[in-house]
């Protein structure tokens, strides 16, 4: 029986997974946005968010084990000193998941993980109705004129 087992294996070894893992995290700091698969994304997001509560402390102790899991201390350094204050206010979700869709390959399940203070949620909807918005307040700006 599968009880308290909350591992995603993701069809990969344990070493595998991890190193994959913390690339994932480490392209989230550098990049602030990565577009994955839905399964990726929901094992990427509670390392994600214990490494913004590691830099929250910013201790010399939380720097090297936040080091020793992510491997990249260039990173590590972003997360410390832009990522971290950031979320200084806040108590956790730091990190959102937007569905995409299907990729249409071989039909996986894709999404957006991002920092939560990155902006509004990415969907289509939002930026057509606020091009929509600008388009009609140009022709009234014209129509004025």
């Amino acid at each position: 029986m599968r009880h308290r087992k909350r591992t995603i294996k993701l069809g990969r070894t344990s070493s595998h997974r991890r190193a994959m893992l913390a690339g994932l995290v480490c392209d989230l700091i550098h990049s602030k946005r990565i577009t994955t698969t839905l399964a990726k994304a929901r094992a990427t997001r509670p390392l994600a968010e214990k490494m913004v509560t590691l830099g929250k402390g910013g201790t010399l102790a939380q720097r090297r084990i936040a080091i020793a899991r992510l491997r990249q201390p260039l990173r590590v350094k972003v997360l410390f000193e832009e990522i971290a204050p950031s979320f200084q206010e806040r108590s956790g979700g730091y990190t959102r998941i937007v569905k995409l869709g299907r990729r249409s390959s071989d039909s996986a399940e894709m999404a957006i993980l991002e920092w939560v203070e990155a902006g509004a949620p990415s969907s289509s909807r939002p930026r057509a109705k606020a091009k929509a918005e600008t388009a009609v307040a140009g022709a009234e700006a014209e129509a004025t004129a």
